[in-house]
């Protein structure tokens, strides 16, 4: 009987053992699949497919827990970058024009500067009433910064909302781990003074969005 136990007992290390080699083995293989599926041209470079920690941990099969979430948001949120000048609003009409702006980061583009990028809001969010054609991925941004009560984006009493807005524009994984959104500041596909733009679209009195 004890025999068959040890036997049995190896058994399932053996097989434990193979498991885990199989899984490591079949991450090898996708990293490798990876690498081989892209190629650089133009101003798309290989770096793209690599990964920082924080997409590593929202790409495995499982979301990951409470505890890393909690670490990939603290860690998103200390990384963010707060208005140089400490001005966070700038021009609504100019973040309009980003906001429908598509353009950008494509092979075919000249330049890799931010500055030449557009915002792409259009794609996931709802960003006017007088729209027909626009994403929902994310939540529609209409009347943003009225429904949050913003009169004067320099009133002190807006302060935390419009920290909020800078931030989530800056790195959304600040406040969702595995957000979708673009990174805006962090992955530096805008610049300060074009977010500062887009703010003044969520949240300027004036702006079409808070009509």
């Amino acid at each position: 009987m004890k025999t068959t136990h040890i036997a049995t007992l190896l058994s399932l290390l053996v097989t434990g053992a193979a498991q885990a080699q199989s899984a490591k083995q079949l991450d090898q293989q996708t990293a490798a699949m990876m690498q081989a599926s892209f190629r650089e041209q133009g101003i798309a470079k290989m770096d793209r497919i690599v990964q920082d920690d924080a997409q590593k941990a929202c790409s495995q099969a499982k979301p990951p827990s409470e505890a890393v979430t909690k670490k990939i948001e603290a860690a998103q949120l200390a990384a963010v970058k707060w208005p140089s000048d400490g001005q966070f609003i700038g021009d609504w009409k100019e973040g309009e024009k980003l906001a429908q702006n598509g353009r950008g980061m494509t092979w075919t583009d000249a330049s890799t500067a931010p500055s030449k990028n557009g915002a792409m809001c259009y794609n996931c969010h709802q960003v006017d009433k007088k729209e027909i054609s626009f994403g929902t991925i994310g939540p529609s941004l209409w009347n943003y910064g009225k429904l949050r009560g913003v009169a004067n984006p320099a009133d002190p009493a807006s302060e935390a909302i419009v920290k909020y807005t800078w931030g989530k524009l800056w790195n959304s994984k600040a406040y969702s781990a595995c957000s979708t959104m673009p990174r805006f500041g962090h992955a530096e596909l805008l610049t300060e003074a074009q977010i500062r733009d887009l703010m003044a679209l969520l949240l300027d009195p004036k702006s079409p969005v808070n009509q």
